[in-house]
């Protein structure tokens, strides 16, 4: 018996059957090769049908030269897509989950540095990608772009896909038709509602009077209501209601957010979830034949389920939770749902990867785009077992440990500290960022169903690596915060003048509670990052006045790759948090710090009780090289202090090697 009796119910379109509610929504994983979906990509999508999604639709093929948006993109108007395609779609179907693909145009947003193309719109509005500008459309234009989708959903039949999803989101050009501040044609295409929805209507009915009564056709559309020039809720169910009455679409898709409120499309852990559930309710309430699929925020199965029993959608779309476990469908189905890895909605590897325009991956499943090499989540037994010692239960060690104990040896883990998860753990103390916990609970109970010996509050030396019986040693012993305050920006101070004066600390410290901040904190932040804005964030909502000091030009700039630092400066700013960026330090006095303005060298002195110094750790391995008669590894921060994504990865690719 499964605990999700609604997420577990088939659901059928044109004839084919959806196993279960559970979609893996479209994504651009950027994962193509030439523009062709080749091992990458077929990996990818074949591990989560494997996994038991219900549907998958892939990432979204741009329709026209104009619409490129990624290097990964797949190739547009080019048949030579259709066979790779086909070997993608029959392993899909052979796993048992039914399969569509995107079809998506961009519209102004675009990226000349890509396309090479003019930017296109109905109005020539400007684009939110980048600060360029677009050309309003002619009326041959807008015909060949209606040929240009139909031609695309063609190919996808031809490539073995069940349907297509038609991408009127996040403000795309069916957005931008659709929305009266983007759209000010006078021709037929514009004005009246009738007029700006006839392109999407009509290129509906063209792809289903050309693929025929057993082709589905989605939609996909999305709500954000914080800029008002936006569709409301309202609008979007007028327009949904007259594609609706066609009979044409099969289901409607509801994101969040768009180009106006960027950060809700792929929501972080700095928003809160189930982001559609008043506009899906709504369409749910009046679709005649379209079913409507939720997506943004629903994070876990049982979001999934309160969505479905609540009667505000038919289908649920969980996109990174199924990035981060491919498997997690057939598990909620199955009655595991303890054994999902949970996502903690970093965006760090998946959105972060892909805004810097690489191939998307998982920090807490290195396996992500891997899945062709390292087989997914299926790993192999090792040839033989092995004795394993892991010292160390940061991330790398915890991954290590698990693969290894995965794949058939005996392993035991040591751990210094009272808990796992090292500062990883940390990380989790800060606000709204608990979700690192529940993956460190996840550990324990793997470790404890893989007979993983764990050892808290077990510091090992030399002598006790040497004498334990284990031939294979794995060093995940982390990184440690650098004690002299050394600054990136000011190699002329190899340390901090005046820390020996005391009250300076590491965000360790502060998360720890071992530190004695006082009311005023300075906290200079180098990473600019959420060792520094997180630890800032914690403090502020303790009651401690911040500043924070950064050499960055504005706070946040590593993590806004993930579109969580918007949300994070507006939290700091309404706890009171000062910001003074484009600064280093010059000194610290113990009651005070003498910062400079990285632009006019102009020195001044805060006040403060206490300085936190968010900079790079160093690297901690208190061993030897070698050991008589062991292997030794060292994966992690020990090796070089960077972000937990690498250590999980080194954790993982090492125990996939014993």
């Amino acid at each position: 018996m499964t605990q999700f009796p609604r997420l577990s119910q088939p659901l059928t379109l044109r004839g084919h059957t959806l196993r279960n509610r559970i979609v893996f929504g479209a994504h651009t994983n950027n994962m193509s090769e030439g523009g062709l979906p080749l091992a990458r990509m077929a990996g990818y999508l074949t591990e989560r049908a494997k996994g038991g999604a219900g549907m998958i639709v892939t990432e979204p093929v741009p329709v026209h030269r104009t619409g490129v948006l990624t290097r990964g993109n797949l190739l547009h108007g080019d048949d030579a897509i259709i066979a790779p395609f086909r070997a993608i779609t029959d392993a899909v179907k052979d796993a048992g989950a039914v399969i569509c693909q995107q079809l998506y145009h961009v519209g102004a947003h675009g990226d000349a540095d890509l396309s090479f193309a003019p930017h296109v719109s109905p109005s020539g509005g400007v684009s939110y990608h980048d600060s360029d500008g677009s050309h309003a459309l002619t009326a041959g234009e807008v015909q060949e772009l209606l040929d240009a989708h139909l031609a695309a959903a063609i190919r996808a039949q031809k490539a073995g896909f069940h349907g297509v999803e038609v991408w009127a989101a996040y403000h795309s050009l069916i957005d931008q038709f659709w929305t009266p501040w983007s759209n000010a044609r006078a021709d037929e295409w514009g004005g009246s509602l009738q007029n700006r929805t006839r392109f999407s209507r009509q290129l509906i009915e063209n792809i289903r009077r050309a693929c025929g009564e057993d082709f589905i056709v989605g939609l996909a559309i999305s709500y954000a209501p914080s800029y008002s020039v936006n569709l409301s809720a309202q609008k979007l169910c007028q327009i949904v209601a007259l594609h609706d009455a066609t009979g044409h679409i099969d289901y409607v898709t509801v994101g969040a957010g768009s180009y106006l409120e960027f950060d809700a499309i792929i929501p972080p852990f700095t928003h809160g979830e189930k982001l559609t559930t008043p506009l899906t309710a709504l369409l749910k309430a009046q679709a005649k034949h379209a079913v409507i699929t939720s997506e943004a925020g629903i994070r876990t199965p049982q979001n999934a389920e309160d969505v479905l029993a609540a009667g505000q959608a038919d289908l649920v779309s969980i996109v990174r939770g199924q990035i981060a476990d491919p498997h997690l469908a057939a598990k909620a189905t199955s009655g595991r749902a303890d054994d999902i890895r949970p996502c903690i909605s970093c965006n760090q590897m998946c959105w972060g990867r892909r805004s810097r325009d690489y191939w998307i991956s998982c920090l807490v499943n290195p396996s992500v785009g891997r899945e062709y090499e390292w087989g997914g989540d299926r790993f192999t037994p090792a040839p033989a077992a092995k004795s394993v010692l892991v010292v160390g239960a940061g991330p790398a060690g915890l991954e290590a440990a698990r693969v290894a104990a995965l794949r058939g040896h005996r392993v035991a883990l040591h751990e210094a500290a009272s808990e796992i998860g090292g500062q990883f753990r940390l990380a989790g103390l800060q606000p709204r960022r608990a979700q690192i916990l529940d993956l460190m609970a996840w550990y324990e109970r793997q470790f404890a169903d893989l007979g993983v010996a764990l050892h808290r509050n077990s510091y090992l030396d030399e002598a006790d690596l040497a004498a334990h019986p284990a031939d294979t040693i794995i060093i995940a012993t982390g990184s440690l915060p650098d004690e002299s305050g050394a600054q990136r920006w000011r190699p002329d101070l190899p340390a901090l003048p005046g820390i020996d004066l005391g009250g300076v600390y590491a965000p360790e410290a502060v998360l720890r509670r071992e530190a004695r901040l006082g009311d005023s904190v300075l906290i200079y932040d180098e990473g600019s990052n959420w060792r520094g804005v997180g630890t800032a964030w914690y403090m502020a909502e303790k009651g401690h006045s911040v500043t924070i000091i950064t050499p960055e030009p504005f706070v946040g700039r590593e993590i806004a790759r993930t579109a969580a630092d918007g949300a994070a400066r507006k939290r700091l700013a309404g706890l009171g948090v000062t910001f003074r960026v484009e600064h280093c330090l010059s000194a610290w006095h113990g009651n005070g710090a003498t910062i400079r303005n990285m632009l006019t060298g102009v020195e001044e002195t805060l006040a403060a009780s206490a300085l936190v110094m968010a900079t790079t750790n160093r690297a901690f391995d208190p061993f030897p090289e070698t050991i008589a008669d062991k292997t030794l590894h060292r994966i992690g921060d020990c090796m070089a202090p960077r972000l937990a994504a690498y250590a999980f990865h080194e954790g993982r690719k090492l125990a996939l090697t014993l």
